[in-house]
């Protein structure tokens, strides 16, 4: 298994689970309760930290389905005015971006990592990525994100994104099997099928994000909008976590980091 350094952490093989905590700079945000203004994301970033997450995710667009679209000014904008407080703090920040002028633009400031939910799609934003040499989490997509459907669909589009990468000179990768709701076709027995199968991706050899907090695929099971899905965001996580995850994204650090600890504590870790 390979490992993918992030900054001075090392997420995958014998290294302990990592934390990736979610701050949305975006007011479109599906759950509010994650949206924090741009001026206020460092402040945030260290309170998450304190609560144990390893790594920041920082995203300026909703990339829910039916959110209010942005431009990219604005988007660049929101993300220009979060990572201005960032210099020289210590704390690896990932970038959530799908647009090569928005990438170009987080890139003048002190970042560790790309979060492309478009897994290279975008040829310029590919070549800007590979030119910064950063590691990159990629996600399973042909030409939207989180396009294909069913689980066989998803590992033939980690095979054309591990390409795509390969093509640019990245290889720092963490692979994304985009659980989500992303496209109209996708359902949430798409999302399940992953969840169950998960293991199944570790043949690819790169650590495995698990990226499901609060997602609508749970909400569709246990009936409760996004403020309402914690629970069953931590049951899914647990399972994962069985399943090799490397690093969890999650909204809820200290929840989440509990949940690690008793993971590491039942399995002896």
């Amino acid at each position: 298994m390979r490992t993918c350094n992030i900054d001075k952490i090392t997420v995958g093989g014998d290294n302990p689970v990592r934390i990736m905590g979610v701050v949305n700079c975006s007011p479109e945000s599906f759950f509010s309760g994650s949206y924090t203004r741009p001026e206020g994301v460092y402040e945030q970033a260290a309170l998450l930290v304190e609560k144990g997450a390893d790594i920041i995710d920082i995203g300026a667009r909703s990339t829910a389905p039916l959110s209010a679209p942005i431009s990219l000014a604005e988007e660049s904008e929101r993300m220009k005015t979060a990572l201005s407080e960032f210099s020289g703090s210590d704390i690896p920040v990932s970038v959530d971006t799908m647009y090569p002028e928005v990438l170009e633009t987080c890139l003048k400031y002190d970042i560790s990592c790309i979060n492309d939910i478009h897994g290279l799609a975008n040829e310029k934003f590919a070549k800007v990525a590979g030119d910064s040499g950063l590691p990159a989490i990629l996600m399973a997509s042909y030409d939207l994100p989180g396009d294909p459907e069913g689980f066989d669909a998803i590992c033939d589009a980690l095979n054309v994104v591990l390409n795509r990468a390969r093509e640019n000179g990245i290889d720092e990768i963490i692979l994304d099997p985009a659980v989500g709701r992303w496209t109209p076709e996708r359902t949430s027995e798409d999302d399940w099928e992953i969840v169950r199968r998960f293991d199944e991706l570790n043949a690819f050899g790169y650590p495995l994000l698990a990226a499901v907090s609060r997602k609508t695929f749970i909400g569709d099971l246990v009936n409760a909008p996004p403020e309402g899905r914690l629970p069953g965001t931590l049951a899914v996580t647990y399972s994962l976590l069985e399943k090799e995850a490397a690093i969890v994204r999650a909204h809820d650090v200290s929840d989440t980091k509990d949940l690690i600890r008793v993971f590491e504590k039942l399995n002896r870790l």
